[in-house]
């Protein structure tokens, strides 16, 4: 199983078997505490071959420098069936994860682990960053 794509973005869908995402970014920046962001999608694309066929496990979670989940809903947690059909060299899958009204209380560096049958294989992260007025948002 191999994730070939994994990123936070403003917008992702699927159309006509292509993802389609726009407004990838890393960073997120606000002149107050705690900074909420109102909408994003985690886009991602994983590439299966016939020795991943079967049921796994698929756990997202959001975290801080600590490790700790920024809110209750965290982990999210879902099946993920892989069924190959015959004769397959392999199959790609798309799924998008929309989140609404991320609230992050403090500023620092956050995580977005993507976990595969409690494996670790992708950790995005994200500066969450508390500016003034004056001072120009950073490009991410």
């Amino acid at each position: 199983m191999d994730l070939q794509v994994a990123t936070l973005c403003d917008f992702a869908a699927e159309y006509q078997g292509k993802m389609v995402i726009s407004g990838t970014f890393d960073a997120l920046a606000a002149k107050a505490t705690p900074i909420v962001h109102p909408q994003c999608s985690l886009a991602m694309r994983f590439c299966f071959t016939p020795e991943d066929a079967g049921e796994h496990e698929l756990q997202i979670s959001i975290i801080d420098e600590d490790g700790k989940p920024i809110n209750d809903k965290m982990p999210i947690k879902g099946g993920m069936p892989v069924q190959m059909p015959d004769n397959m060299a392999f199959l790609t899958r798309h799924l998008i994860v929309g989140f609404q009204g991320l609230t992050f209380p403090e500023p620092g560096v956050y995580s977005v682990d993507i976990m595969v049958d409690s494996e670790l294989i992708q950790r995005l992260p994200l500066r969450i960053l508390k500016v003034d007025q004056n001072q120009p948002q950073p490009q991410g």
